[in-house]
């Protein structure tokens, strides 16, 4: 099963409800009180450049910038930290998302790595700029955990877009 332009299956179209499921179980596993381990993912990064890059249409700038605005909210940094992040992350799924969708997959995640690291990036500056101290170098741990669990993500995302493999003879498609 390859989610990429090499695959011949069809899939059926991201349901925009079930975009918005997935964007709040992002938000509720980020809650969890493990999330500030630095081997942790950041799940709402994860599933915003996901559907950023798979469903533009649904995950806009603008739902990456509620989620960023809630995420400051409840970690209580620096009002605009993460909403600065995923804005940005977002858009540049947004950009990239052609691209990306045609390499295969393991080279998806190397596409994916840097727009990950961006973000964490921006979000040490605001926090730098604030007047906070420099985190160390196992901060950026987490976005390379997140960038790791691009595969496994992937198809746990698609799999209600896939058509079954039995073919039924009273529909044409």
């Amino acid at each position: 099963m390859q989610i990429d332009f090499q695959s011949s299956r069809l899939l059926r179209p991201a349901r925009p409800g079930f975009i918005r499921l997935t964007l709040l179980l992002a938000f509720f596993l980020n809650l969890l009180p493990t999330s500030f381990w630095p081997w942790f993912p950041d799940w709402v990064v994860l599933v915003i450049v996901f559907w950023s890059i798979r469903s533009p249409q649904v995950v806009s700038t603008g739902s990456a910038f509620i989620l960023g605005i809630l995420m400051d909210v409840v970690d209580g940094s620096v009002m605009g930290q993460h909403a600065l992040a995923y804005v940005l992350m977002s858009y540049a799924g947004r950009v990239m998302a052609h691209r990306i969708l045609w390499l295969p997959l393991k080279q998806q995640l190397v596409s994916v790595l840097p727009i990950i690291f961006a973000g964490a990036g921006i979000q040490v500056c605001v926090r730098w700029f604030a007047g906070d101290e420099l985190p160390n170098l196992f901060y950026f741990l987490q976005p390379v955990v997140t960038a790791l669990l691009w595969v496994p993500a992937t198809y746990v995302l698609m799999l209600p877009q896939f058509l079954s493999n039995d073919r039924d003879f009273e529909r044409p498609i």
